[in-house]
């Protein structure tokens, strides 16, 4: 987590927490800081799910992009994306949260993990590795179902 994260976010400022468990060096988490800080929206960059636990304390935040993969801590091997989703779902105001999961190896697979993510409070579910045109649509859609499609970048 970098200095830049741990500072509040602007009041009329969509904050979107982003986290990411894969090893590529360009992806969505990377990239999506780029495109949206010039239009008013402050990404907040969680690399393990105690990072995004810390975050979710301090900062509100409006959307949530959770990597299942992210590992506890810098020290942690397995994933523990699923333990941010819960912590989201027992908040009073719920964000709308993007689950980004590894590509599934069997449809039970597939079906399991999407019931799963969806009775944790997921808007949706994509599988990995994310491409960054669906993301944005993915996010568009969220501004437009729970902000109606407008927010002021103040």
């Amino acid at each position: 987590m970098t200095d830049e994260l741990t500072t509040s976010s602007k009041p009329n400022r969509l904050s979107l927490l982003l986290s990411y468990g894969g090893w590529e060096r360009e992806n969505f988490a990377e990239q999506l800081p780029r495109l949206l800080q010039p239009i008013g929206i402050d990404c907040l960059r969680a690399d393990t799910a105690d990072e995004a636990t810390a975050l979710i304390e301090i900062q509100q935040v409006h959307i949530a992009v959770i990597d299942l993969r992210i590992p506890l801590d810098r020290s942690a091997d397995g994933p523990s994306g699923e333990r941010v989703l819960k912590l989201l779902r027992r908040m009073d105001s719920p964000p709308p949260t993007v689950v980004v999961r590894p590509r599934p190896a069997t449809l039970r697979g597939a079906t399991r993990g999407l019931s799963s993510a969806l009775r944790e409070g997921a808007y949706t579910v994509m599988d990995g590795p994310i491409k960054i045109e669906p993301m944005l649509e993915v996010l568009r859609r969220i501004v437009r179902r729970h902000y109606s499609d407008h927010w002021s970048a103040a």
